[in-house]
């Protein structure tokens, strides 16, 4: 990648020159693109990254929203996305993005403006505590200096910001916070400092650049490995999917042992590269005859476990010696298994396996099984006439375009597809929140998922689609397409399936939460179009030809209660044979 020209620096004042470093060390870095919320504090920092032509800026009002649009962007190409706004409460609605970036490991580098010491703790406007706002969900915090025009400090907001973007990174990579105060005069207006000069200032950028370095590759220790192995494959947003799934197809076939995919991972859309591929592991495991048939004595578990909790409990039954692979620092196994944990990437340790073991009887029983269910699966959807929420699944892995960057939403959604979401090689991309597996930032963040990219999709409930109706407001900066396929069962879905569905009245008004909102109305407030399904090949059609550019809204109308119903009688129909 060539170098970007460096801009003449801004020296109207010291708060210009001070953001202006600022801004050029982040480019340097390579950094590409910056969310921001407007304010009058942060007006040093908006004016800095507005004028550098390197730096895409996307202006969003609701910090809330922006943080998380933030994320879908950083999610996108896994590289940094800077966040500026001004101070007090702004900070404070950038936490729930913030949180979900260290949860699951997205770069971003939080700057937020703030009031020099002098004007804190003395009822000045807009002013709150903001050092350590984010607490422990950021990998680094850091006040920084008000800003002073001299070299010596200069260099240090130089060697401050160089730390701060690379902590940012992989391969532990999570969000960085900036706490940046400055004094009057906020705007570029002419102030009586004495600037460095650009002489003493020649060459001040040298040097910097946004090379890692690679990490080192891991050995595979000795090891004997069962017959009656598996692995697990959780939920991951590789860039490519296609060499997640080989790595993880020469593992399987060099001990034969099956690989437990869930939907959020690359292996399901690339079931070819990724060995003995077994995607409907939760409904085989209800019957507990399998689950006991099935049970492993070795596990490796890539990355972290699945969305399925049917798929925990059995392995907490089955206590096997579990391998977990994983580049974060993190504590990973929400199990407390017998674990031994491997910090390696995927690529690097999966190199030390080679070979093609013959398939023995425990691999061949998971195989006919997984068929077994996956044939009733399909014959029940069929015998079914009208629109149900277990069908979006199927529809979308057939008919999505190959390589669709395609967002599930937390709660019903992102089960259906660990549910329905058969194994394919069409190489869609699945995205998702699922770090604190929470609803907050579902619109926006498939809004930054889908700026400047490929068409994207957005499957989401009616809920977290309501939770988040200011996404939309960065319709009129979004480049590119997202076709949102609203699933609307008038409430909750996923609370039908927890022991609090049976205490009515209270259920329906606390929990399942109905919310009496005409979705055509209010999409035509946002000027985004609105479609309603009436039927899978409706649907189907609308998919599998996606637009090149703005918002639509493909509403399904399904029953929640009657849903529930059934994907508990279809269970327990299938799981047994």
């Amino acid at each position: 990648m060539s170098k970007p020209a460096e801009i003449p620096l801004d020296r109207r004042n010291t708060n210009s020159l001070w953001c202006g470093v600022l801004v050029e060390t982040l480019v340097r870095l390579g950094l590409q693109q910056a969310v921001i919320s407007p304010g009058s504090r942060s007006a040093p920092l908006t004016f800095a990254f507005a004028r550098h032509p390197a730096v895409e800026c996307i202006p969003l009002l609701d910090e809330r929203s922006a943080g998380f649009f933030a994320l879908g962007l950083a999610k996108q190409q896994q590289r940094p996305v800077v966040l500026v706004c001004t101070s007090g409460t702004a900070a404070a609605n950038y936490l729930p993005a913030v949180v979900e970036a260290h949860e699951s490991g997205v770069p971003l580098l939080v700057l937020t403006a703030d009031r020099p010491p002098e004007l804190r703790d003395c009822h000045s406007g807009q002013t709150i505590d903001q050092n350590k706002i984010y607490g422990d969900y950021v990998k680094h915090q850091h006040e920084c200096a008000v800003p002073d025009a001299s070299l010596a400090m200069f260099r240090y907001l130089r060697q401050t910001v160089v730390h701060a973007y690379r902590r940012t990174l992989a391969p532990d990579a999570g969000p960085v916070h900036l706490n940046c105060p400055f004094r009057d005069p906020l705007p570029p207006l002419a102030d009586q400092a004495t600037m460095p000069s650009e002489k003493a200032m020649k060459g001040f950028f040298n040097g910097i650049s946004g090379e890692t370095f690679p990490a080192v590759a891991a050995k595979l220790p000795p090891k004997r490995w069962s017959t009656r192995g598996v692995i697990v494959v959780g939920p991951n947003e590789s860039l490519d999917g296609k060499a997640f799934g080989r790595s993880v197809g020469r593992v399987s076939r060099s001990l034969g042992w099956p690989v437990l995919a869930d939907a959020l991972s690359p292996v399901r859309m690339h079931a070819a590269q990724a060995g003995h591929v077994v995607a409907h592991y939760d409904t085989l495991l209800r019957d507990e005859s399998s689950a006991t048939a099935l049970r492993p004595d070795q596990v490796i578990c890539v990355g972290g476990w699945p969305t399925s909790k049917v798929l925990r409990a059995w392995l907490q039954m089955s206590d096997p010696e579990v391998m977990l692979l994983t580049e974060r620092a993190a504590n990973e196994d929400g199990l407390h298994l017998r674990t031994r944990v491997q910090r390696a990437s995927l690529s690097a340790w999966s190199a030390g396996f080679s070979g093609n073991r013959r398939a023995n009887r425990f691999i061949q029983d998971w195989q006919e099984r997984d068929r077994r269910v996956a044939r009733q699966l399909s014959a029940a959807l069929k015998r079914v006439a009208g629109l149900i929420e277990p069908k979006w699944p199927g529809v979308l892995a057939a008919k999505l375009p190959i390589g669709t960057p395609c967002f599930i939403a937390s709660s019903m959604p992102v089960r259906d597809a660990e549910y329905f979401w058969p194994a394919g090689n069409l190489g869609q991309r699945l995205f998702f929140n699922r770090g604190a597996n929470g609803i907050d930032g579902t619109l926006s963040t498939a809004m930054g998922l889908a700026h400047g990219g490929s068409p994207t999709v957005l499957v989401t409930g009616d809920l977290a689609l309501l939770h988040d109706t200011n996404g939309f407001l960065a319709r009129p900066k979004l480049k590119g397409s997202l076709t949102i396929v609203l699933i609307n069962n008038q409430g909750g879905g996923i609370f039908e399936h927890l022991p609090v569905a049976q205490f009515e009245p209270i259920f329906e008004e606390y929990f399942a939460t109905p919310q009496q909102v005409d979705f055509a109305k209010l999409c035509a407030a946002y000027g985004v179009d609105h479609v309603v399904i009436k039927d899978e090949r409706q649907l189907g059609k609308l998919v599998a030809k996606l637009p090149r550019s703005g918002i639509r809204v493909l509403e399904l109308w399904t029953n929640r209660k009657q849903d529930a119903a059934f994907r508990k009688q279809l269970f327990a129909k299938v799981a047994v044979g």
